[in-house]
């Protein structure tokens, strides 16, 4: 793996839509930003006239159940950031400001596609300073029922393989795998749309989730019929977006990992709790500069925990 350079966007990018959950309308802007600030959310449009940095790392998940939140929601928070995290590690975004004035990141039409687009829109560019990746030493695993994922070594890249196991005939038992690169996750990954079945939401309509909802941002099945009058974006686009998912999920390391994921009959709360229990083994991780032993997983583990504690909110 050779040293390459730290990224940003050549300018800043906006997107308007709706939250998935909430339907409230929300702006995002993605601001260029300088080398090692990593991704950030400036959650603007709190009571008061406050706003609040949340920076996007494992750390700061507080929610897993529909969708993955980062933030405190008495404090102010933001919700459904996978499909936006997901676009950002996929086209290899380090550094970006990301400025939403809503608690929800926009739904769009239920995949990155439209954060792809906006991102080669304004174009990546280059920073001078060397990248930096997370480099996996040895096997993390986590097991939920009869689900488990975990974090293995590698040589190089990021390697995930991901598998689902549905009863219901539409779906069944299907896997992906991929070695994640720009090319790959364009055209393989980034049009894969959520999806849900109709009797599910309506009853999460009732409980006052999934209120954005419709057929223009989610796959919807009855049964073993998809409702949707264009059908599937591919053939098994079922899994293609429960790997986007893990990678949305699994940006929030902070770093590009070096390394090999797989998980069967994950989601949101699994992909966070591997990183959670890869960061709590300082000797199953290390900070690499390219081929160069940058810090060891110990001293990193320390490092980001006194950083997480000064991260300053701005008023």
């Amino acid at each position: 793996m050779k040293a390459v350079k730290q990224t940003t966007l050549r300018r800043r990018a906006c997107i308007s839509g709706a939250g998935v959950h909430s339907n409230a309308p929300v702006k995002l802007t993605l601001h260029p930003a300088e080398a090692d600030h990593g991704i950030v959310f400036l959650r603007t449009g709190l009571p008061g006239g406050e706003n609040r940095v949340i920076e996007a790392i494992w750390s700061q998940v507080t929610m897993t159940e529909l969708c993955t939140v980062i933030g405190d929601s008495s404090e102010g928070s933001v919700a459904t950031i996978e499909h936006l995290m997901s676009a950002l590690s996929g086209l290899g975004v380090d550094n970006v400001l990301l400025e939403i004035d809503g608690p929800e990141v926009p739904i769009m039409d239920g995949s990155a596609l439209r954060f792809v687009e906006a991102i080669d829109e304004v174009g990546i560019v280059e920073i001078s300073a060397q990248r930096r990746f997370l480099k996996i030493l040895k096997p993390v695993r986590i097991d939920m029922g009869s689900g488990f994922s975990e974090l293995r070594p590698a040589p190089s890249g990021f390697h995930l393989n991901v598998e689902i196991d549905f009863s219901a005939g539409i779906i069944g038992r299907q896997s992906t795998s991929i070695d994640l690169t720009p090319a790959v996750f364009r055209r393989e990954i980034s049009r894969a749309r959520t999806f849900g079945f109709i009797r599910d939401v309506e009853r999460l309509w009732k409980a006052g989730f999934a209120l954005g909802s419709s057929l223009e941002n989610s796959v919807a099945l009855d049964d073993d019929k998809v409702i949707n009058p264009e059908g599937l974006r591919y053939s098994d686009e079922f899994v293609r977006h429960k790997t986007l998912d893990a990678i949305g999920d699994l940006a929030l390391a902070g770093l590009p990992i070096v390394g090999a994921y797989r998980s069967y009959c994950g989601g949101h709360k699994m992909n966070v709790a591997v990183l959670e229990a890869l960061f709590s083994d300082g000797t199953a991780y290390d900070v690499i500069e390219g081929q160069r032993n940058w810090v060891s997983g110990r001293q990193a583990q320390a490092a980001w925990a006194g950083a997480a504690a000064l991260a300053p909110d701005v008023n």
